[in-house]
C-alpha cells in the first residue's frame, strides 16, 4: 500500500479533474483504487482535500492551490501534492501533453507458456446436469474424436510445454476430465515423464488435478502425495445439495460414494492443500451452509465458490433473489476471513484470498485470465484449446501439440478478449481485475468470448468493494498478513 503525500513541485498551470479511481473507507481510514494503476493509496488529510474541492467541471491549478492554502496548507506543499496525485492519476490534467490512461497494453505473441491443462480423458462416470461439457449448453463437438489421450500424445505435450516455456524457470501441468481419474495410469506415467524431462531441462515442474472423488483409492492417493499434485475436489456440498445436480448415471446421488474417499485423501495426502470447488446453481446457493460442510466437518484446506456457467435461461441457472442470497453468504465468509486475518490466521475462504492476492500484486489485467497467453488446454486428440472449457471445441481450436500453436487464430482469440475491445468495460472501475470476465461464460451468454460478463457487472463491483475494505484494514492494522499474498498465483 501506498500513502499519498508530498513530491516535488509542479510547474504547469493546467485545469484538473478527478481520475479513474473508486473511493472507500475501511477502519475509519479514507482509500482510493486507481484504475489505471491497480493500485490502492491511503488518503492523508491533504490528498482528502484535493479530492473535496475537485468539481465536476474541473479545477483550475490556482484556484486549487488557492483552496488548500485557505484550508490552512503551505503553498510549496499544496503544489508538491498536486504534483504526486498528477502522478499517479488521482487527478488527471487536462492540458497537452499529459498521457491520459489507455488499456494496458497485450502482452507480446511470443509470449512463453507456463502451464499446459491436459484433458487426459473426455469421459466421465458422472451425469451433472449442468457440465459445461457434456450438458445443454456444451459447446464441444468430440464425435470422431479420441476419449482418452494416448502416452504419446501426453508425452509431446510435456516435451512442448518445456520448448515452449523459453526462459521461465518454473511450468506447471493440471490434469483435468472428464474425470480424471478414469485415466489414473496414463496420468502416472505422465508426472515419471514430465519430473524426468523437467530436471534435464533444468526447470521446476509442478502438477494439480481435478477430480470427483468418486474413484480414488489408496493407490491413487498415495502417489499424489509422494508426487505432490495438488488435488482440486468438485462437490457442492452436504449431501442434499451434492446429490441434487451432482449424480451417476443412473440419477443416484454421489455424496455417499465420495464422502469416505474424501475423508481418507485429506488424511493421507500431506504434500499439497486439499481445496474444494463449489458450482453454485438453483438451490445450492447456500454458501456459509456449504462452507462450514466441506471446510469444518470434511477437512478441506480450502473452498472456492463460482456460479454455474450458462446460457440465461437453463432450469439450474440461478435467479437474481438466488444471487443476492449468494452474495449475503460472500460477504458473511468475508468477514470471518478478516476476523481470521486480524489474528494472523488463514480462513480458507479462497474467493476473498485470491482476490486479495491480486490487489497485493497489483494485477492491472489485459485479459481475464491467461487463457490462450501463458495456459493452453491439450484436448484428448492433441488439439490446443485456449484452455480447459474450450476442449474438443472445433470453434476454438487453437492448432495441436504436434504441429504447434497456429498464430493466426490465437492472436484473433486474445484481441477480442482484450479488454479495450469491450465497450462496457472501459467506465468500470473494477476492470483491472475482471477484464470483462471469462472468456467461455462471455461465449456460452452471448455467444462471442470478445464480449463482458454484463450479467455479472453489479457483483463483480460489490465484492471487489468487499475485497479493497478488507485490504484496507489489515494495511492499517495486520500489514504482515499481507505479504504472505505477495507471491501468490491466482488458480487456473
Amino acid at each position: 500500500m501506498n500513502v499519498i503525500r508530498h513530491q516535488d513541485a509542479l510547474s504547469a498551470s493546467p485545469r484538473y479533474r478527478r481520475g479513474e479511481l473508486h473511493e472507500f473507507n475501511a477502519g475509519g481510514n479514507d482509500f482510493i483504487y486507481l484504475v489505471s494503476a491497480g493500485a490502492i493509496f491511503a488518503l492523508d488529510e491533504a490528498a482528502r482535500a484535493v479530492l473535496t474541492n475537485m468539481a465536476d467541471e474541473g479545477v483550475e491549478h490556482g484556484a486549487l492551490v488557492a483552496a488548500l492554502c485557505a484550508q490552512g496548507h503551505q503553498r510549496q506543499d499544496a503544489e508538491d501534492l498536486i504534483r504526486e496525485l498528477v502522478l499517479v492519476q488521482g487527478i488527471v490534467a487536462d492540458a497537452p501533453g499529459v498521457r491520459q490512461f489507455t488499456s494496458p497494453e497485450a502482452p507480446p505473441t511470443d509470449f512463453p507458456l507456463q502451464a499446459l491443462v491436459l484433458n487426459i480423458t473426455s469421459q466421465c462416470n458422472l451425469a451433472c446436469t449442468y457440465c459445461y461439457e457434456f450438458g445443454s449448453d456444451k459447446i464441444a463437438t468430440p464425435q470422431g474424436k479420441p476419449k482418452f489421450m494416448t502416452l504419446q500424445t501426453a508425452k509431446t505435450s510435456v516435451d512442448f510445454l518445456l520448448e515452449q516455456s523459453a526462459a521461465r524457470k518454473a511450468v506447471h501441468i493440471t490434469f483435468f476430465g472428464g474425470e480424471t481419474l478414469m485415466n489414473f495410469r496414463l496420468l502416472r506415467d505422465v508426472v515419471l515423464y514430465a519430473e524426468s524431462q523437467a530436471q534435464q531441462s533444468g526447470k521446476a515442474i509442478t502438477f494439480s488435478l481435478t477430480t470427483n472423488a468418486t474413484l480414488l483409492n489408496d493407490e491413487i492417493i498415495d502417489f499424489l502425495s509422494d508426487h505432490h499434485v495438488g488435488v482440486t475436489v468438485s462437490m457442492d456440498g452436504p449431501p442434499d445439495l451434492q446429490n441434487k445436480h451432482r449424480v451417476f448415471k443412473n440419477g443416484k446421488g454421489s455424496y455417499d460414494v465420495i464422502e469416505p474417499r474424501l475423508r481418507k485423501l485429506i488424511a493421507r495426502h500431506k504434500s499439497r492443500a486439499i481445496t474444494a470447488r463449489v458450482t453454485l446453481t438453483d438451490g445450492v446457493t447456500d454458501v456459509v451452509r456449504i462452507f462450514r460442510h466441506l471446510k469444518d466437518d470434511l477437512g478441506f484446506h480450502e473452498v472456492g465458490f463460482a456460479p454455474v456457467t450458462s446460457s440465461e435461461k437453463q432450469d439450474y441457472s440461478i435467479s437474481d433473489p438466488d444471487m443476492n442470497t449468494v452474495l449475503r453468504g460472500f460477504h458473511d465468509l468475508a468477514e470471518e476471513w478478516l476476523e481470521y486475518a486480524l489474528r494472523g490466521q488463514m480462513h480458507g475462504f479462497s474467493n476473498v484470498s485470491e482476490t486479495i492476492g491480486e490487489l497485493t500484486q497489483g494485477v492491472n489485467k489485459s485479459h481475464p485470465c491467461g487463457a490462450g497467453l501463458g495456459l493452453l488446454g491439450v484436448s484428448p486428440s492433441g488439439d490446443l484449446s485456449p484452455c480447459h472449457r474450450f476442449t474438443d471445441a472445433d470453434s476454438h481450436t487453437l492448432g495441436n501439440i504436434n504441429t504447434g500453436i497456429d498464430v493466426e487464430k490465437r492472436g484473433d482469440f486474445l484481441a477480442r478478449g482484450h479488454i479495450g475491445t469491450k465497450y462496457d468495460c472501459q467506465t468500470c472501475w473494477a476492470r483491472p481485475l475482471c477484464a470483462g470476465g471469462c472468456h467461455h461464460e462471455a461465449f456460452v451468454r452471448y455467444g462471442d468470448t470478445r464480449h463482458a460478463n454484463l450479467h455479472y457487472c453489479d457483483w463483480i463491483r460489490e465484492w471487489t468493494d468487499t475485497c479493497l475494505k478488507i485490504y484496507g484494514v489489515l494495511a492499517i492494522q495486520k500489514p504482515e498478513f499481507l505479504d504472505r499474498f505477495a507471491e501468490r498465483k491466482p488458480m487456473t
